[in-house]
This record gives structure tokens, C-alpha cells and sequence, in this order.
């Protein structure tokens, strides 16, 4: 047991101190002794500065400048340490100082001598300490000024790098020199051969044999089945404990990402420590079997990796949006990639140890980046191929996110610029590419499988229908939009978190940030204006950046709070539409300020701007500025809204659709739109028929003969109005005698329906209804009486004088 905790807990050493490869961790920088006074903890921490700076100078070959840095900052964090200890001490010595008072002013009487030789050595003790603290804050800042200085130095260093250029592959010097230095460094391989075989005999003697045998069976085991039983019980766990869905789905793919490097990691500390079971290794073979766990550990990862996220055997535990024909086609990828890693990592590790020549570490790196940016050329083919057969056999397209097309169209062209490298000679840069496209694939994968564990993991635990967000409701009395709207803010958080995480993590291999990669076209541009306003490339950059970002975030911020935040509160519609398009004129307006902040643009800058804009008010944009302040005033008073239904003085009658920064859209009753400007719904009479009450009323006027039933008719019409389907109940439907004349008499029938707009189909199908009911039940209403007027005959008129 004792022997498990120790592999288990070395795994987890090697595992945790990094997975980029080919790049080593810093060392821990010197712990200042807890026993030492603060004094001595200042000269400890002044000679290690010291040390910096002479090895800055030392002109014995390239000084390790990460270690350089990372000595530097330990130095700044233990000197602000030290002065954040002494500030307590400090604060008691002048607390001290208050109780005994001032000095006796002269000509006062003198005070007792035991209180003055007290007051003097406290005095003399605050002095020596604000010493100290002032040498540890100068010491913290010297160091941290060495460290930028170390930072300005590595990315020059970079650059250099980048820039470095070699004998072509097509030219015969880059063989000639190879083939010149190959004998030596077959030489330094055969004597690490030999030590390695020296290694294994001792490894294999009496003492330490049964151990490494021992070890070596656990780490077959593992590789043999240990992780297909892993995973197996993982998977029993998961039908048990986890709620069937997407949370199922994703910790499943983790548990198999994260199997792989268990098991496979933790055979290879196994076969570690058997053959190192007594120490038998010296420093050097050691170094490089450990950094050989840990690249064991990196290839693991990235095959675990690519099995979770393709699942090729269990398409229903694919997280991304692929089909199984391209899944089937990338799945030995992983694999190849995971290979070439390890191999190159052995090989590049074994050189450090041997000391192999230049020409053969520049021809293992040319090699390196062909083989990672081939493989990724042909995964991407496979990918354009299969998408060009499913498109040709009329399968529905797939959709793909923007991002994803992003980072296959920067893959396409890393590729294409790391073969162009290669064979121009630029065998760093085609290696930096190379390997920066393997380590942001294995970034961009991680991130998107955490994304979904932890979104997934919020979503099962707090969902209204959810039995935590039921526990949650019932203790905390929260509504079901709240837990909704709580689940999607949660969601985008960590989104967020995990891609600058991500970014900062795909940043920390460069030693340099982007702005350093654009440091020469600064220099060269640098002199540029544009009357006062300097034309900086970094700045233009960087301002387009900012607006893209800007822009961008701001969009799906709106898309955000239009479908998925606003919908799942209590607001209606218009509200939520004024807020979406109020935060559209915030946001616009705080990105155009950014953009102008990052082109560094003052109000001198832009005076003539300004001055040429107001001209421009005065004259022609008067109506304009209008419309927009009414649009403003329309979305933070909201006479009118989204949805509502209005009547404007010249005729326009209809829904409003969208309140824009200049016009109002309305939808008239014959589907066309109307372009009002917002002016006009602020300065003349609006008819806002859904303001206060959106409910419509239908009203039916009958005139009926005198000699009507009226209580039969009263019935009649009262069961029509009830049985239609759109009418409310509430206000209920009402009918009423509203008149009797000579020859008729007059019902008023009213029913209400949800909206004004239902008004007149509901009416229509009532006087439908109501002429068939009446027509059955034998009532007839009142016919207008035409009066004709006849001539009277001539004889009448006579007999009639």
C-alpha cells in the first residue's frame, strides 16, 4: 500500500507540474529561512538579486532566462512578504511610542530617566524598522523591475528565433552539415545506449529485481485492461448516480479523457520506479526518464482526448456536432498526433542530455513540424472531403459554429505558412507553428469539453424541473424564472471564465504576448501622423481588435438577452425589446469609446470632427437628432411599446414592430409596414389602444320587431357569445335593451376578446352565428319600409272637389 500511495502520489507530481511539450517548468525559487532575522532575510534576498544580475551578464552562453525571471519575481513576493511582517511590528512600536507620550518640551520639567531611555530605544527601534521596510519595498521593486527587464529579454530573444534562418532542405548544405556532425552524435546516442543498458543491469540485479518485475506487471496490466475496467466502472457509476442527459454524456467523455491518463500515466511511473527502485539512476538518466513520464503522460492525454470528444464507438456520447463518418475518419489522428509528440519529446529530451549538434536538432524540428502539420493538413482534407460527400448526396448540411470555421481556416493557413517555412529555411518558425497548433488543439479541446461538464453540472443542479432546483424553490421560495435565469447567467460565466483562462493558457508557451509580434512594423511605422494623430500599426491593431471583440460581444450579448434571459422572466414583450435596443445605443456607444481609447485619440484629435459635425446639426441633421432623442425618450418613458397597438392622426393604424434610433416600424391591418418617424409618436396625438387594457371589445347592434320575444332573445344571444371560443368570460359577454321606437326595438350585445386585433374576426363569426340562430329560431329583424309616393288620377281629383 505504502508502494501505491508513492506512485500514485508521484503521477500526480508529474502530471500536475505541466503538459506542454517541450517546455520545462521553472524552478522554485530560493525559500528564505523562517529562523532568520529580518536583516539577514534582507541580505539573503540582496545577494540572490545580485546572482541575477551577474548571471544577466555572464558571457558564458545564454543564461537560462526563465529560471532568471522566475528567481527575480520569488525575490519581489518574498521582499513584499517580508514588509507586510514588519508592518505589524511597526504599528506596536508606535502604539508604544503614543502611550509614553512627546518628549518634555523645553523649560518643562524633566521626565523620569527609565521613560526617556525607553522612549530612545523605541525610537531607535522604529527607526532600524522603517529601515527594513523601506529596503524590502526598494528590494520588491528592483526585482520586479529585473523581471521586466528578463520578460524584454526573452521576447527579443523569441523574435530572434522566429527570425533565425537555416540552409533550405533543398539545398545541399543543410545535408552536408548534417551528414558532417552525424557520426559524433551517433556516438553520444550509443554511450546514453550504454548507460541506459548499464541502468537496466542494475536494475535487473538480485536486490532490485523483484521490484522492476513487479512494477513492470502492474504497468502491463494497466495498459492491458486496466483501463477498459476503469472505464467500465465509470460508466456502471454514471448509470447510477447521474441523471440520464447531457450531464451523462459529458462526464463520461472526461472520465474517458481523463482514464486514459491515469492508466497510461500512472504504468509509466510504475515502470519509473522500478527501474529506479533504490536510486539507482544517476541525475541525468533520471531527469530524462521522469520528463519521459511526463510526455507519456501528454500523449496519453491528447488519445484520451480525441477518443472522448470523437466517441466513435458511442455516437450518443458525442459531444461535438459531427457526423459518424467524419468521426470515423478522424479517429486514428489522435493517435498519430499523440505518437509524434512523444516521439520528438523523447528525441528532443534525450538531445539535451547528450548535447546533439545544431544540424541535427534543426533537421529533428523540420522533421517534427512536416509530420504535426501534415497530419493536420489531412485531417482537415478528410473533413472537406466527407462534408463535399454529404453535400452531394443530398444530406441535410451541418451546421458549424463561427468559431469552429475560425480556427480550420487559422489551422489551413498555419499549415500552409509551416511547409512554406520549412522549405525556405525558417525551421524555428515552421517548429514554433507546429507546435503551437498541437498545443492550442489540445487547449481549444479541453476547453470545450469543461465547457459542457460545467455547464451541464449547473444546468442538472439547478434546473426548475431538477430535484435540486425543487429543494431549491421549496427552501428558498424561489420562482421557476428565477433558477432559469440564475442557470443561464451561471452558464455564461463560465463560458467566459473558461475561454480567457484558455486564451491565458495558449499565451503562456509564446514568452510574449501578441503585441510583441508586431513590435517591428512599430518601428517602422512608428513616425507616421496624421496631422497631430500618430499613425502607430500596434494602435490601429489593437483598435481593431477592440472593435471586432466589442462588436461582437455586444452582439451576442443582445442575442443573449433576447432569447434566452428576457424570454424565461415576467417582462412583456415591449419591455424586453426597449431593453435589448437601449443597451444596442449603450453598448455602441462604449465600444466606439474603447476603439477610440485603444487609437489613443484625444479631444485635440478630434476637434475639427466636432466642429464639422456641429455644422452639420445646424443645417441638415436637425430632423435627425430629433428622431433620435424621441427614439431615446420612447424607450425610457414608453408611451409606446413593442406589441402595442396604435392609431396616429394621418391614418396609420396598426402594431408596432420594431422602435429603431430613427423611425418606428408599424405594421399596418393589410401586412404592410409603415416608417414613422419617432418625432412624430412624441409631438402629436397617439392612440395607444393597448396602454392601459389590451383587451378587445365586440360590439353587436340588432334591431328586432316590437312584437320579439325580447327575454328569448336575450338568451339566444347571450349562448352565442359564450359558446365562441375567443370570448372571455370575464368581463362576461352582456346584452342589453339600448331602445324601442314605433316600429322596432334595439339589443346591444357585448363580449370582450384578449386582443383589440381579434376584434373583427370574432365579430364576423358572431353575426355568422347569430343570423343562422336567428333564421332557426323563426325572428326576423327589422327591414327598412320603402315609401312609395303614386300620382292620383284627373277624374279623382275632380270627383273628389
Amino acid at each position: 500500500m505504502p508502494t501505491l500511495l508513492r506512485c500514485l502520489l508521484l503521477l500526480l507530481l508529474s502530471f500536475g507540474s505541466g503538459l506542454s511539450l517541450a517546455q520545462a517548468s521553472d524552478p522554485s525559487p530560493t525559500v528564505v529561512a523562517p529562523t532568520a532575522t529580518p536583516a539577514q532575510a534582507l541580505d539573503q534576498l540582496t545577494e540572490q538579486l545580485d546572482s541575477v544580475r551577474a548571471d544577466l551578464k555572464s558571457k558564458d552562453g545564454n543564461p537560462p532566462l526563465a529560471d532568471l525571471r522566475a528567481t527575480a519575481l520569488g525575490v519581489q513576493d518574498q521582499a513584499r512578504q517580508l514588509a507586510a511582517s514588519l508592518a505589524p511590528q511597526m504599528a506596536a512600536l508606535q502604539a508604544q511610542l503614543t502611550v509614553l507620550g512627546p518628549a518634555p518640551a523645553s523649560g518643562a520639567p524633566a521626565e523620569a530617566s527609565e521613560v526617556a531611555a525607553q522612549r530612545r530605544q523605541l525610537d531607535r527601534a522604529q527607526t532600524n524598522l522603517d529601515a527594513q521596510i523601506k529596503q524590502a519595498q526598494l528590494l520588491g521593486q528592483n526585482a520586479l523591475q529585473l523581471a521586466a527587464q528578463i520578460s524584454g529579454m526573452r521576447n527579443d530573444q523569441f523574435q530572434a528565433r522566429l527570425a533565425s534562418r537555416t540552409a533550405t532542405p533543398f539545398s545541399g548544405v543543410f545535408w552536408v552539415d548534417l551528414a558532417r556532425t552525424l557520426p559524433g552524435d551517433t556516438q553520444r546516442l550509443k554511450r546514453l545506449g550504454v548507460r541506459l543498458g548499464n541502468a537496466w543491469g542494475d536494475a535487473w540485479q538480485p536486490p532490485n529485481r523483484q521490484p522492476l518485475l513487479l512494477c513492470l506487471i502492474a504497468a502491463v496490466l494497466l495498459l492491458g485492461g486496466g483501463r477498459w475496467a476503469l472505464e467500465r466502472v465509470l460508466l456502471e457509476l454514471a448509470k447510477r448516480h447521474v441523471p440520464d442527459g447531457h450531464l451523462r454524456r459529458s462526464a463520461m467523455a472526461t472520465a474517458v479523457a481523463l482514464t486514459a491518463v491515469f492508466t497510461t500515466g500512472l504504468a509509466a511511473e510504475l515502470a519509473y520506479l522500478g527501474l529506479n527502485w533504490n536510486d539507482i539512476l544517476d541525475d541525468d538518466t533520471a531527469t530524462l526518464a521522469h520528463a519521459t513520464v511526463q510526455l507519456v503522460c501528454f500523449a496519453a492525454y491528447v488519445v484520451g482526448l480525441g477518443r472522448a470528444l470523437l466517441s466513435v464507438r458511442r455516437p450518443s456520447w458525442r459531444l461535438p456536432a459531427l457526423t459518424d463518418r467524419v468521426a470515423q475518419c478522424l479517429r486514428p489522428f489522435p493517435w498519430w498526433l499523440g505518437a509524434a509528440a512523444l516521439a520528438f519529446g523523447l528525441f528532443d529530451r534525450a538531445s539535451r542530455t547528450i548535447g546533439t549538434s545544431l544540424p541535427a536538432t534543426v533537421a529533428a524540428r523540420g522533421l517534427f513540424a512536416l509530420v504535426v502539420s501534415g497530419l493536420i493538413g489531412m485531417a482537415l482534407m478528410r473533413m472537406h472531403r466527407t462534408r463535399l460527400a454529404s453535400a452531394s448526396s443530398d444530406a441535410e448540411p451541418q451546421h458549424r459554429p463561427v468559431w469552429v470555421g475560425i480556427l480550420m481556416a487559422a489551422a489551413t493557413l498555419a499549415v500552409v505558412l509551416c511547409w512554406l517555412a520549412v522549405a525556405t529555411g525558417f525551421i524555428a518558425l515552421a517548429f514554433f507553428l507546429a507546435r503551437e497548433m498541437l498545443w492550442v488543439g489540445v487547449i481549444v479541446a479541453s476547453t470545450y469539453l469543461l465547457i459542457h461538464l460545467l455547464t451541464d453540472l449547473v444546468t442538472a443542479l439547478l434546473a426548475p424541473q431538477g430535484r435540486g432546483g425543487q429543494r431549491l424553490q421549496n427552501t428558498f421560495d424561489l420562482q421557476p424564472h428565477t433558477l432559469e435565469q440564475t442557470v443561464i447567467v451561471l452558464n455564461a460565466v463560465l463560458r467566459v471564465t473558461l475561454v480567457l483562462l484558455a486564451l491565458a493558457t495558449v499565451l503562456t508557451p509564446f514568452g510574449a504576448g501578441p503585441g510583441d509580434l508586431i513590435s517591428s512594423a512599430k518601428q517602422t511605422f512608428g513616425n507616421l501622423k496624421l496631422g497631430d494623430l500618430a499613425i502607430d500599426p500596434g494602435s490601429i491593431f489593437t483598435a481593431a481588435l477592440v472593435f471586432a471583440i466589442g462588436w461582437y460581444t455586444l452582439r451576442r450579448l443582445k442575442c443573449w438577452l433576447r432569447d434566452k434571459l428576457l424570454p424565461s422572466s415576467t417582462m412583456e414583450l415591449g419591455m424586453q425589446e426597449s431593453l435589448v435596443t437601449l443597451l444596442g445605443y449603450l453598448g455602441s456607444m462604449l465600444v466606439f469609446v474603447l476603439t477610440l481609447a485603444a487609437l489613443h485619440v484625444d479631444l485635440k484629435s478630434i476637434a475639427w470632427i466636432v466642429s464639422a459635425l456641429s455644422v452639420g446639426i445646424g443645417f441638415g441633421l436637425q430632423a435627425i437628432v430629433q428622431n433620435f432623442i424621441s427614439g431615446l425618450i420612447l424607450l425610457v418613458e414608453r408611451p409606446v411599446k413593442v406589441g402595442d397597438w396604435v392609431s396616429l392622426s394621418s391614418d396609420v393604424e396598426g402594431d408596432i414592430q420594431r422602435i429603431n434610433v430613427r423611425a418606428t416600424e408599424i405594421r399596418m391591418g393589410d401586412r404592410s409596414t409603415v416608417i414613422v418617424p419617432n418625432s412624430q409618436l412624441i409631438t402629436q396625438n397617439v392612440r395607444n389602444v393597448t396602454l392601459a387594457n389590451a383587451l378587445g371589445r365586440v360590439q353587436i347592434v340588432l334591431p328586432l320587431p316590437l312584437d320579439t320575444d325580447a327575454g328569448k332573445v336575450r338568451s339566444l344571444v347571450l349562448e352565442v357569445l359564450r359558446a365562441h371560443p375567443a370570448t372571455l368570460e370575464s368581463p362576461a359577454p352582456l346584452v342589453q335593451l339600448s331602445g324601442i321606437d314605433a316600429n322596432s326595438m334595439t339589443f346591444s350585445c357585448t363580449a370582450y376578446v384578449n386582443s383589440p386585433r381579434d376584434v373583427g374576426s370574432v365579430k364576423s363569426d358572431l353575426l355568422f352565428e347569430l343570423l343562422q340562430r336567428l333564421r332557426d329560431a323563426r325572428m326576423s329583424l327589422v327591414r327598412s319600409q320603402l315609401v312609395r309616393t303614386l300620382p292620383t288620377p284627373p277624374g279623382d281629383a275632380e270627383h273628389t272637389d
